[in-house]
């Protein structure tokens, strides 16, 4: 078996100062420069630096160049990587100094992981350690791990092998990861360990995660600050899942009319747990608006306020009396005890304004007492809202992908966020480099409805110039929210996207123009090449809803990753659920990045069986061609297909053709079987 040992460098200090996503990044680029001048000098890094994002924001060439040469005294000195790194580090650590600082160790919900600060918080530590304990210490295969004691390094030392970080994602959003997938051996190999958190972090992307600088070498390692930042997510997103009118139609309280009830159908789930705040605040006349959960709730007089609304039966005069913001945040996690709400936080955590910590607090308290009125004329006008289950699967599936490419903006509600067309011209920008006009652009907040419109004409016009079909549209059309069409046009963006990530495997395609009949007949040709019978007639062939020409498609690029033991014939409704649930799992442990649901493949939905298929060609187009000596012999377990093919495993091997899948600082996973950042389809 190839063994993946990312890039390393003789300093381990050095090492540890990045992940390996970056350092991958930086030597790329590295190396491309090198190559284009031959050699490159202290003298030749301003203009290098300049360029890259975690430096340009605050620091000019000029400042560059004095910074640099204050360390060394001939400018023409050649740099190697390392003192291209060291450079890097102090360049970075100046512009940080000069933003004035970071504001938190690490947050709950982040589109990048910091390169400098590795600092990790013990009370996020802690808080996250008495989760996993709680929700995981019932699992058969956890519970001889756990209780982890949160003042050790367990919680890093458990997280090696991938399995509490899969069981955590399915706690979270219960069905993500068929269980069956997931390789829970006591003693398991590094194969095994890569499969296992190669799914997780597809996983983690599937449910919501943003996870663009974190790549399974870093899980492997276990490097804590990437760690507790993805399990933060997870876990943020299991304590917000019930904030949205379909899980808790009482929330409808919180609106006077219909147009009051779209606007929060559009919130992000910790907005609504905002607006749910402010309104108990509201009766209890406490006269301030809470807008985050860290500066604002400092003095936990806000707190006090909102638990008497919520438990008056548990209410003390000296919560609200008391001048000491950490007495009274004692007081008040006395009164969340008594009504069994007492978890994530401590004091210390409420008046140091730990926004992770005060959200999980208050997303808490929500699960156990909402105070809602339970009037059935305003929950059955909540229920009654008109849902389009095929748009609102589709919506769920073209927003992780668009969070999952990295770009700077999270999405939370398709619909509503890509009105003003900034988000739809960074994705164009992502899928076609150089396409976006950027001067004639207006980015948020913005006041002046033409300017939206104006955003939204130039991402018709790339459209257009990309050929997509879109006869008859108008930017206004994409401004007034037309779910038809801004559906229409998401697809024709992921369709694009994958197509030209076929296409730019240059060894494989030749520059020619990948279509739809190149992946039907590439995955027919692949699945007859193992002797089986099994067809494809198109991406809407109903024979496809039992599954087993998938599973026969994945055995074949990787015959080790499908255990056919549990398997099913794919007759009744149950059973081909049991094989889609199984299909999605086994090609996100094999390395795809797929977002579709197991009812996509039961019911033979078009677009993702398009998508699911070209991803498993995708991936399986970036393996070298593979030599039998090459299998481990303790890679292979008795439920396994035969003949396993390990080489796959080290995606440094990708050929150098595909120079145009572009490198910069915020490229996707370092994984063996991973994607580029913009290779999830």
């Amino acid at each position: 078996m190839s063994s993946f040992v990312g890039v390393l460098v003789s300093d381990p200090w050095l090492q540890s100062q990045f992940t390996q996503v970056e350092l991958r990044g930086l030597k790329s680029k590295f190396v491309l420069l090198r190559n284009q001048m031959g050699k490159i000098t202290v003298g030749e890094l301003p203009p290098i630096m300049s360029k890259l994002k975690a430096i340009n924001e605050m620091l000019n060439q000029e400042e560059i160049t004095q910074i640099l040469g204050e360390s060394t005294s001939d400018m023409n000195d050649e740099v190697d990587f390392e003192a291209f790194l060291r450079a890097y580090l102090n360049l970075q650590a100046r512009a940080t100094g000069k933003q004035g600082g970071s504001k938190t160790s690490s947050t709950f919900l982040k589109a990048t992981t910091t390169t400098l600060l590795h600092t990790i918080s013990e009370s996020e530590k802690a808080s996250y350690v008495a989760h996993i304990n709680s929700y995981l210490g019932d699992d058969p295969f956890m519970k001889k791990y756990l209780p982890i004691d949160p003042t050790t390094n367990g919680l890093f030392n458990l997280v090696k092998d991938g399995v509490l970080l899969c069981k955590l994602i399915n706690v979270a959003v219960p069905g993500t990861i068929d269980e069956r997938a997931i390789n829970t051996k006591v003693i398991l190999n590094p194969w095994e360990r890569n499969e296992n958190h190669t799914l997780c972090l597809n996983s983690a992307k599937a449910i919501g995660c943003t996870v663009v600088n974190i790549g399974t070498q870093d899980l492997i390692e276990a490097r804590p600050h990437l760690v507790l930042g993805l399990i933060s997510q997870i876990i943020k997103i299991q304590l917000l899942a019930d904030l949205n009118l379909k899980k808790t139609p009482q929330l409808v309280e919180l609106v006077d009319d219909n147009k009051d009830v779209e606007e929060l159908m559009s919130l992000a789930p910790e907005k609504v747990l905002l607006r749910w705040m402010n309104f108990h605040l509201k009766k209890a006349s406490y006269k301030k608006a809470i807008t985050n959960f860290s500066s604002d709730v400092k003095d936990a007089e806000a707190y006090a306020y909102l638990l008497n609304v919520l438990a008056p039966e548990h209410c003390s005069p000296r919560t609200l009396d008391t001048k000491d913001p950490f007495e009274r945040a004692k007081l008040v996690l006395d009164h969340a005890e008594k009504m069994k709400c007492k978890r994530y936080i401590t004091p210390k955590d409420i008046v140091e304004g730990i926004p992770s910590l005060n959200l999980a607090f208050v997303a808490h308290i929500f699960h156990h007492r909402n105070g809602l009125s339970t009037e059935s004329k305003k929950i059955s006008f909540a229920e009654m809202m008109p849902e389009d289950v095929q748009a609102s699967r589709e919506e769920r599936c073209f927003r992780l992908w668009i969070n999952s490419l990295g770009i700077s903006t999270y999405v939370n509600n398709v619909f509503e966020d890509l009105r003003n067309g900034w988000i739809l011209l960074e994705v164009l920008d992502k899928i076609s480099p150089g396409s976006v006009n950027w001067k004639q652009a207006s980015k948020p907040p913005i006041k002046m409805p033409f300017r939206k419109v104006e955003n939204c004409n130039q991402v018709v016009k790339i459209g257009k110039q990309l050929k997509f079909s879109l006869v008859n549209v108008a930017g206004n059309d994409i401004v007034q929210g037309n779910k038809k069409l801004i559906l229409a046009f998401l697809w024709q963006l992921m369709r694009f996207n994958i197509l030209q990530l076929l296409k730019n495997l240059r060894f494989h395609s030749k520059g020619k123009e990948m279509t739809d009949a190149d992946i039907l007949k590439w995955a027919n040709t692949k699945v007859k090449s193992t002797g089986r019978t099994s067809k494809m007639e198109s991406f809407r062939d109903k024979t496809l809803s039992n599954g087993i020409f998938f599973l026969e498609l994945l055995s074949a690029v990787e015959p080790r990753v499908v255990n056919w033991n549990v398997v099913t014939k794919g007759e009744s409704d149950e059973e081909k659920n049991l094989n889609a649930t199984y299909i999605i799992s086994v090609a996100r442990k094999l390395g795809c990045s797929v977002f579709l649901l197991p009812e996509d493949v039961m019911e033979v939905n078009q677009k993702m069986i398009l998508t699911l298929t070209a991803s498993i060609m995708y991936w399986s187009l970036q393996q070298p061609v593979k030599s039998d000596s090459s299998s481990p012999k303790d890679a292979t377990t008795p439920e396994s297909s035969p003949a396993p093919s390990v080489d796959g495993e080290n995606g440094s091997t990708l050929s150098d053709d595909v120079s145009n899948l572009s490198i910069d600082d915020s490229s996707s996973d370092s994984s063996p079987t991973s994607h580029v950042t913009n290779g999830d389809i």
